[in-house]
């Protein structure tokens, strides 16, 4: 019965790697801009380069996950600044 478990902790794992991925990608590259800005700013204020990664895969996951949802294209504008408001996350969904 601890298989599911195992599966799931491996997806989420997987998931959580990718995301990461594509956040290191984002701010290598410059695109989109806020991305490097974001980190540089969070780097400044003593956060830990572990910590502003997952900080930034939060709010990169969450606009994922409203984009399948809602069944439309991703919100550029509206990630950019959700990433520029970070350390503020976005709110959680009711």
């Amino acid at each position: 019965m601890s298989e599911p478990t195992d599966i799931d902790n491996d997806e989420e794992e997987f998931v959580e790697s990718t995301l990461i991925e594509a956040i290191e990608n984002q701010i290598e590259s410059g695109n989109p801009p806020a991305a490097k800005a974001t980190f540089n700013k969070l780097t400044l204020v003593s956060y830990e380069r572990e910590d502003i990664l997952n900080l930034m895969a939060h709010v990169l996951a969450f606009e994922i996950d409203a984009m399948l949802d809602e069944d439309r294209p991703f919100n550029t504008q509206w990630y950019e600044d959700a990433l520029r408001k970070l350390p503020e996350l976005p709110p959680e969904k009711n």
